[in-house]
């Protein structure tokens, strides 16, 4: 199975990449400050949805390309290293994006358009593609076992993270919001430690 230490890491990975904004963040905000809590989990069933259709597929097309190729890992980590200083990158720069910063005058959705959106909008989310595609099989190691029961914890955690972490953002986004609206230096602040936790991911990655 996978080592304490690669669980670790890759759980802080996972912690990272959810607490960045994103396509899912915006997303589930925006619904709940305008449509309410309610709406904002809804659509967070969708998104979780969407994690798993991603965990089953990266799994299994995992497993055999682990089994075909092992060595084409290198070009594939250096690609999901490259991608998080990109991410990191949106955080630090000048006048980047504050997650709070979201349209509030959208129009109210059905629960049944709230779920699909919210899937489709974590399908079409090149983030969640990069992690499962690039950066979790690098936390999997086929002498330790079956490569496909690893994917499956991994990608568990990823979702027990993402879900955990997205269900409190929905449940005090409107607290949330008007605590943070007139204390930029707070919000400066999340976008540094984010950037920089992105960066140390990717150096630890690369090395």
């Amino acid at each position: 199975m996978v080592p304490l230490a690669s669980l670790s890491a890759f759980a802080a990975l996972a912690l990272g990449m959810v607490l960045t904004p994103g396509p899912n963040m915006i997303y589930l905000l925006t619904r709940s400050l305008c449509q309410g809590r309610a709406a904002g989990v809804v659509s967070l069933l969708g998104v979780a949805t969407g994690f798993v259709v991603y965990m089953l597929a990266a799994s299994f097309g995992v497993s055999a390309l682990l089994l075909a190729v092992p060595h084409a890992y290198r070009a594939v980590q250096l690609a999901g290293a490259a991608y998080l200083l990109y991410l990191a990158w949106g955080a630090l720069k000048p006048g980047g994006r504050n997650v709070l910063a979201v349209r509030q005058d959208v129009q109210a959705e059905t629960p049944l358009r709230l779920f699909i959106t919210g899937l489709l909008t974590n399908l079409l989310n090149p983030k969640i593609a990069v992690l499962y595609v690039s950066l979790l099989p690098q936390f999997i190691d086929p002498a330790r076992g079956s490569v496909l029961q690893q994917s499956l914890l991994l990608g568990t955690v990823q979702i027990l993270i993402s879900v955990s972490v997205n269900l409190s953002l929905v449940l005090s986004a409107g607290p949330l919001s008007r605590g943070l609206s007139g204390r930029p230096v707070w919000l400066v602040c999340q976008r540094w430690l984010m950037g920089i936790a992105l960066i140390v991911l990717s150096v630890r990655m690369v090395v």
